[in-house]
């Protein structure tokens, strides 16, 4: 007989596997329940503490991250192109900007906004152009290598704790390591 996966099959209960669905897309078991009927956060707490419920829920979410294929490997390797991006490769030689056209596909994936202000001098008929205000936002650099140095593969920010015990210390954990402390003598 094949062995069945957790949660593969729907809930009998269908006020539960709506539950599910609901939970996946808050991740919060008040705004779930509340979606689904419950009339207060315990009773949508207390069906979120069910196994059938924790097992579909696990299987939904493995489905979903399935569908959309966004995985911790997916991440690090964005976080890795947002770190090597040049503001170089969208300027041309007198350090203007390209067209956004002729901007590498990472940049116009990561740039979050971008603000174009024509500047005039004078009034009515006398205004002409002056020139172009261009801002660009692109994505902070600092919490960029933040976010790299805390993935768990990289552990540039974990702490190393070293104990140096003074000398009357240690030997009184040396002593201590018995069940009882014994006299010095």
């Amino acid at each position: 007989m094949q062995e069945q996966i957790k949660g593969a099959e729907p809930l009998k209960n269908l006020r539960h596997e709506e539950f599910c669905h609901e939970y996946l897309k808050t991740l919060s078991p008040a705004e779930a329940g509340k979606a689904t009927g419950y009339k207060n956060r315990q009773n949508a707490w207390d069906v979120l503490q069910r196994d059938d419920v924790q097992e579909r829920i696990a299987f939904l979410n493995t489905q979903r991250m399935n569908r959309v294929d966004v995985d911790a490997d997916y991440v690090l390797k964005r976080l890795v192109e947002i770190d090597q991006m040049d503001v170089l490769d969208i300027m041309d030689d007198n350090y203007c900007f390209k067209p956004i056209g002729e901007w590498p596909k990472i940049w116009r994936q990561y740039v979050s906004n971008i603000e174009n202000t024509e500047e005039f001098e004078g009034h009515g008929d006398d205004k002409s152009q002056t020139g172009w205000l261009k801002k660009i936002k692109w994505p902070d650099k600092v919490k960029n290598l933040e976010l790299l140095g805390k993935h768990v593969a990289v552990g540039a920010f974990k702490e190393k704790i070293e104990h140096d015990i003074s000398d009357p210390l240690k030997e009184l954990l040396e002593r201590a390591s018995g069940n009882t402390l014994k006299p010095k003598g």
